[in-house]
């Protein structure tokens, strides 16, 4: 992979927001403003190398689909060692027999050029998507409008819903979309929004709300939105840990709804994000080239490391220890009563931007990828994003990407 610069187009801000990126800039603590979505730079990848980061991409789904079963047997861990709401996990149990609907995850690699390693997958509640399905591909249309990018995502989302439709799936043929208020940069109602519009685009009727407007109607046991309509499946991008922990989860908890809503994710997806994930997938698949050693309860034999807490996003509360002694710790919300350790991998610098890839799973599927960069060893919430093409591989014609999809 390689990073060039170019000169970005005069009117990009102006574009990206008519394409649906509500926060093309970031505010930064000094009260400055930088790109979010940083077109002065682009990857380069390689077709091999894409079909590599596929394949990786696929065999982690499993592994880490392998690791949720693990996780929820019931031997191991109890709710409150995995910081969940009493009586979860069998509803997860539940949740991966009936093998609940679920569309799509994000891997965060790095790669340093010889194998990508896993550092998390974001199961639950991944962001991004609206910037590596539209805007990346928008901007490869307009820059390179003969090149290939790694990116059937929109393809693949909108080709999701119109299957499960297809297949009865859907009770109504509607679908809820939930985001939370609380969340105020817009990213998750961004988020949401763009996934109601691939559901639409199969025809399903879509609804969207915030999530604090959820209602419960006693008689008829079941939940409903704030216009009195019963939800029936519903998208959600609001973490299951909070969701059971809200004054609405004792329902979900105690089984009370007559016929429970449909979540998209599924609960099982809690398993996919958090951190205690990356301990077991060490000891089911040890010394797999795409995994990194992980510990619970300290960092063993890891000379350089990296503590996590179990629900951390945007980089919060991690903390990089090296032999050096020059250690990194990014303060945060979270709860570090219990940090899982991950062997450090330094991420790969790029005239010091350091750069993670994300790549997308659709429906168990590899999708296409993204690249952030940062300015530290740690990918925080002011990372930028920055498009990719594959730099000697012309543009396949539709009936080759019908084929694909397809396979």
């Amino acid at each position: 992979m390689w990073r060039h610069s170019i000169k970005p187009r005069p009117d990009w801000r102006d574009k990206v927001v008519e394409q649906g990126l509500v926060f093309p800039m970031t505010d930064m603590p000094d009260g400055t403003e930088r790109p979010y979505w940083n077109e002065s730079a682009w990857y380069e990848v390689t077709m091999d190398e894409v079909l590599h980061l596929e394949e990786v991409t696929e065999e982690l789904y499993a592994m880490c689909k392998h690791a949720a079963a693990v996780m929820a047997a019931g031997d191991r861990f109890s709710d409150a060692q995995l910081g969940l709401a009493p009586g979860t996990l069998p509803l997860v149990q539940e949740s991966l027999k009936r093998d609940d609907l679920s569309v799509y995850a994000r891997f965060d690699l790095v790669w340093n050029g010889v194998e990508p390693k896993m550092l998390e997958i974001n199961g639950d509640t991944p962001t991004g998507l609206l910037e590596s399905a539209v805007i990346q591909w928008n901007w490869l249309e307009e820059i390179f409008p003969d090149a290939d990018q790694w990116n059937s995502v929109h393809d693949r989302l909108v080709k999701w819903w119109g299957d499960q439709r297809a297949a009865g799936r859907f009770p109504g043929n509607e679908a809820h979309f939930f985001n939370s208020g609380a969340e105020t940069t817009g990213e998750e109602a961004m988020t949401v929004a763009y996934l109601r519009d691939t559901a639409a685009m199969s025809g399903l009727a879509t609804y969207g709300h915030e999530i604090e407007d959820l209602g419960w109607e006693s008689a008829q046991r079941a939940f409903v939105d704030w216009g009195g309509r019963k939800i029936r499946t519903a998208f959600k991008l609001y973490p299951w840990e909070d969701m059971l922990d809200d004054q609405f989860g004792r329902y979900l908890l105690a089984g009370t709804e007559r016929e429970p809503v449909q979540w998209i994710e599924p609960i099982w997806k809690t398993m996919l994000s958090t951190k205690a994930i990356l301990p077991i997938l060490w000891e089911l698949y040890p010394d797999h080239p795409n995994l990194l050693p992980a510990y619970f309860d300290g960092p063993g034999d890891l000379l350089e490391w990296v503590a996590k807490p179990l629900h951390g996003r945007e980089g919060s509360n991690i903390r990089i220890h090296t032999i050096s002694g020059d250690d990194h710790v990014h303060d945060g919300p979270y709860d570090t009563d219990t940090m899982v350790y991950q062997e450090w991998s330094p991420l790969p610098s790029y005239e010091g931007n350091r750069a993670v890839i994300g790549s997308w799973i659709v429906d168990g599927a590899a999708a296409g990828m993204m690249v952030r960069e940062s300015d530290g060893p740690i990918t925080d919430y002011y990372a930028r994003f920055v498009p990719h093409a594959i730099g000697t591989s012309p543009r396949p014609d539709d009936d080759t990407i019908k084929q694909w999809l397809t396979e």
